[in-house]
């Protein structure tokens, strides 16, 4: 078994998990939560979610961009036993730094393909940092018929805001396959990051690195399945500032 590979099993919890449905108490969090963003030289962006999803791919596109545009940027990746329902995770640093590994506290946009996931990925982040995730469950297989259920989406959520002032939540399964394939989901949640506020990468470079890096025949589906999801982290944007 690869010694990286964690379970994803709400009983396996990273130090600084907080959560009304588990007993942890947070820890260190609560010394990163007033890290300034201007207390670091690069921007931080931490991609969890589950073998499959596209994460990786997802990965390489943000890292070329950030390269096509003269931007320093490192990555460092786990992977999970995908066909087991593993996690999968990659952190990547564009702008000047000293190591791959995000600190604790410190992302400055956390992009989860699965909301459990975000919930386990919390102590990357502090107050100041967009999540985007995707609401579709991939519940588990050693909680399916645990005496811990997987928990309920609006209880994840509930819990996400109580972390960020930020929380862009996007159905990006069905958007996937409205776009004309469910493999588009992860384009569905780049484009989500796309749109926050203060993302590093402009959209057009990224749509130049999804084009060098996406099969052409799956390019429509894709850029479709981006726009949508940079649409609708967009319209929530403008929801907030009315």
């Amino acid at each position: 078994m690869d010694v990286q590979y964690v379970y994803r099993c709400v009983m396996k919890k990273p130090l600084g998990y907080r959560s009304d449905f588990m007993d942890e108490k947070i820890t260190q969090k609560d010394l990163s939560n007033d890290l300034s963003e201007n207390s670091k030289g690069s921007y931080n962006i931490y991609i969890c979610g589950v073998g499959g999803q596209g994460i990786i791919k997802t990965s390489i596109i943000i890292g070329e961009t950030a390269m096509n545009n003269d931007l320093d940027v490192v990555m460092s990746e786990i992977h999970g036993m995908s066909q087991r329902g593993g996690v999968v995770s990659t952190e990547l640093k564009i702008g000047p730094s000293k190591s791959s590994i995000i600190e604790e506290g410190t992302s400055d946009i956390l992009l989860a393909f699965e909301p459990l996931e975000a919930v386990r990925a919390l102590h990357k982040t502090n107050q100041n940092t967009a999540l985007v995730l995707n609401t579709s469950p991939i519940v588990p297989f050693n909680i399916m018929d645990s005496e811990h259920p997987y928990p309920k989406i609006q209880t994840i959520l509930s819990e996400l805001g109580k972390n960020s002032r930020q929380v862009y939540a996007l159905d990006a399964e069905k958007m996937a396959r409205e776009a004309g394939h469910i493999l588009s989901l992860n384009m569905v949640l780049l484009g989500g990051a796309a749109a926050i506020d203060g993302f590093i990468l402009d959209k057009e470079a990224i749509i130049k690195s999804m084009e060098k890096n996406l099969p052409p025949k799956s390019m429509e589906i894709n850029l479709k399945a981006f726009n949508q999801g940079y649409d609708a982290v967009k319209q929530q944007i403008n929801l907030e500032n009315k």
